[in-house]
């Protein structure tokens, strides 16, 4: 074998690896998202709850425990909306429900549409709050200068654990206008 034949079957070898190593990135990014939704159910980090509404069944409410539940506001970048939640923490009867108010403002001379997605931590008490009411299940469009006050309706499942007696809810405020323009132009 001459050494130009050796040296196109180590390059050909090479080529082979290269393919190799760009469909095996390839799998690991498509792979990614759901990966991590399971590193997070397993480690209890960023809670998600449930994009549905709650229906509340009278149940008894537990009075001999109270839970404290805390609310985080943000926007995401480019998100020019003022959003804050009226009140910042809540002490709860796991089982009674409950309402907190977030007050929104749109102080741009244009219209947007946004979306809030929530989070909760830590994960676990994700499973626990019941939302029978919320502004994230719908977009929320606001004409420019208009403010608004957002109710949420929820109760604290009467099963959350007893160690738990804090957790975080935090709402993130996404400018989905484009989204929600596109949607109306494909539906009318």
């Amino acid at each position: 074998m001459t050494t130009e034949q050796t040296q196109q079957d180590k390059n050909g070898k090479l080529v082979l690896k290269l393919v190799g190593v760009v469909f095996g990135m390839f799998g690991f990014a498509y792979l990614l998202v759901p990966l991590y939704d399971v590193f997070c159910d397993i480690t209890g980090i960023n809670g998600k709850t449930s994009d549905t509404a709650a229906v509340y069944e009278a149940v008894e409410i537990d009075k001999s425990r109270r839970v404290t539940v805390e609310f985080i506001t943000r926007t995401h970048t480019g998100m020019p909306w003022q959003f804050e939640a009226k009140t910042r923490r809540v002490d709860v009867y796991p089982g009674e429900l409950n309402q907190v108010d977030f007050f929104v403002k749109n102080s741009t001379a244009k219209n947007y549409v946004a979306q809030a997605i929530p989070s909760v931590s830590p994960g676990t008490a994700a499973l626990y709050i019941n939302k029978t009411e919320c502004f994230c299940f719908n977009h929320q469009p606001l004409g420019a200068g208009e403010e608004a006050l957002m109710p949420m309706k929820f109760y604290v499942d009467p099963q959350l654990p007893k160690d738990i007696k804090f957790f975080t809810v935090q709402y993130t405020l996404y400018d989905v206008t484009a989204n929600a323009q596109d949607v109306a132009m494909n539906q009318g």
